[in-house]
């Protein structure tokens, strides 16, 4: 067992280029793990800041100096930051509070119309196996409200510091836009000069995670907006919270579209009833979803790594423990680089090697 653990450890990590990026791997998902709450306001400006390099450097090929570009493209994010703070989130607040207060309303409506099941399905369903539904459903919406409340109160106090992120977050998206050369050489002059490894791996993750990134923006804006459109024309309330709903659903491949199907299905069967009105927001959820999947993302993603749908949700699983939402938003990007990492990684030619080969052939 020794002897096997030997020939394994020379065969990957006898070249100093591996130990070398396996050091940095490991730095860096510690400062990540246990120093990303403290670092929140940097790591997002890093990321913000490196989306927005690409329409800096369109900018500078038109000639146009480096800080006349980095100045425009700063303001346009801050503009947009602001239209999305101040218009969108407004009208979505202001539904979720009207969905809050008409929820013992709609309970009692979707409950009168799942009592009409038994009566018109009495083979399917029974007006016992409704009731227990039901208290379920109650059971279920009093513990959510009392976590709401706790949450809301132990956040009090955090207010001051999501107010301070948000003034040094965009004031350190602009220094790392304007200074970002001398960020880059500092960060290079700690490294090894000679370090082949670190930079082929840069250069194939470098365009899949911008292109993977920026993609997966605008899909969001795109379902977003053509789903509010869609159930504002068909009437549906609560069109900005739900479309915004699938909208961030978008982030999650295979998971999110099934898990937001649940309230858009919910909210046209409790305002329509089982009729054509509740089939036609169904087949246009269903078209939009298959319009996206279909055509949006191979249009947006044609340059991504195409990963296994098993990679994709363990992937989502994984980093998704480990960092939330943001761990969520990026698990296509992290598994491309830890399959870029894999295909990468230098090997050597030690027993462990030769034997496996021998017994292949």
């Amino acid at each position: 067992m020794i002897r096997f653990f030997t020939e394994w450890y020379k065969r990957y990590f006898s070249d100093p280029q591996a130990v070398l990026l396996a050091v940095m791997l490991i730095i860096g998902f510690t400062i990540i793990i246990y120093m990303g709450g403290m670092l929140a306001p940097v790591i997002a400006a890093i990321v913000i800041a490196y989306l927005l390099e690409g329409s800096v450097q369109y900018l500078t090929r038109l000639h146009i100096p480096r800080i006349i570009a980095v100045t425009t493209v700063f303001l346009l994010f801050l503009t947009f930051t602001l239209l999305v703070f101040l218009g969108l989130l407004p009208l979505v607040s202001r539904q979720l509070t009207d969905l809050v207060q008409q929820l013992p309303t709609l309970i009692n409506d979707g409950q009168q119309l799942l009592l009409q099941l038994p009566e018109k399905y009495p083979l399917v369903v029974s007006e016992e196996q409704i009731w227990d539904f039901l208290q379920v459903v109650r059971s279920g919406i009093s513990e959510l409200g009392q976590t709401v409340f706790s949450i809301s109160l132990a956040s009090i106090p955090r207010l001051i510091t999501v107010l301070v992120y948000l003034v040094l977050g965009p004031v350190l998206v602009f220094f790392f836009l304007k200074d970002k050369r001398l960020v880059m050489n500092w960060f290079s002059g700690i490294l090894p000069e000679e370090r082949p490894l670190l930079d082929k791996v840069w250069e194939e993750m470098d365009g899949q995670i911008g292109n993977y990134v920026r993609g997966k923006f605008y899909e969001i804006i795109m379902v977003g907006s053509v789903t509010f459109i869609v159930f504002s024309i068909m009437g549906l309330k609560y069109a900005v919270l739900l479309s915004a709903l699938v909208a961030v659903s978008v982030i999650i491949p295979y998971i999110g579209a099934t898990v937001a199907t649940i309230p858009v299905a919910i909210a046209a069967y409790v305002q329509f009833g089982w009729g054509a009105d509740f089939g036609w927001i169904i087949l246009a959820y269903a078209i939009i979803q298959a319009l996206d999947g279909n055509l949006l993302v191979p249009l947006l993603f044609s340059e991504a790594v195409n990963l296994h749908p098993i990679a994709i949700i363990v992937a989502v699983l994984v980093f998704g423990g480990l960092w939330g939402f943001w761990g969520v938003f990026f698990a296509i990007p992290l598994a491309t680089l830890v399959n870029a990492l894999i295909s990468a990684w230098p090997r050597g030619k030690g027993k462990f090697y030769v034997n496996t080969e021998a017994k292949e052939s």
